[in-house]
């Protein structure tokens, strides 16, 4: 079998391994089968081919693992994620909407929602804005807001 399908399997398999463990170590280590397959496919020696494959996974550790594990485990406050990413954005009204309940469409999406305030209520086709999420129910208000 020749030396560059090896690294290439090698890569594969580290690759499989990481979508295990997470912890982007074995995915640098793919990397650095790929730097020993492309040396193979340049014909160079079996040792070279080593040497390439623990010199690009010693960058990859070094360099690239930190950078991608901070953009992967810190965030910043003005990071949104769930349904904070929701907020702000307007809604078509598909249902009735009063203080108890109705229905709105964002995009494919169909969601329940009520007024933000008792005594106001949005017709079919009205456009409104979300102000927060409760659950599984926006909290919409006019789109003017």
């Amino acid at each position: 079998m020749a030396a560059w399908l090896l690294w290439l399997i090698a890569a594969g398999l580290f690759a499989a391994g990481e979508v295990v463990s997470l912890d982007l170590v074995l995915l640098m280590f793919a990397g650095g089968a790929l730097g020993g397959m492309t040396v193979a496919l340049l014909g160079g020696a079996t040792i070279l081919q080593l040497v390439a494959f623990i010199a690009v996974s010693g960058v990859l550790l070094a360099l690239v693992r930190p950078i991608a594990q901070k953009h992967l485990t810190e965030r910043t406050p003005l990071q949104l994620d769930g349904v904070d990413t929701l907020i702000g954005r307007t809604a078509k009204v598909t249902q009735e909407i009063d203080s108890s309940g109705g229905r709105i469409r964002m995009g494919a999406d169909e969601w329940t929602a009520r007024s933000q305030h008792s005594g106001e209520t949005f017709a079919v086709g009205d456009t409104v804005r979300i102000l927060q999420v409760e659950g599984a129910t926006a909290v919409v208000g006019d789109a003017l807001e």
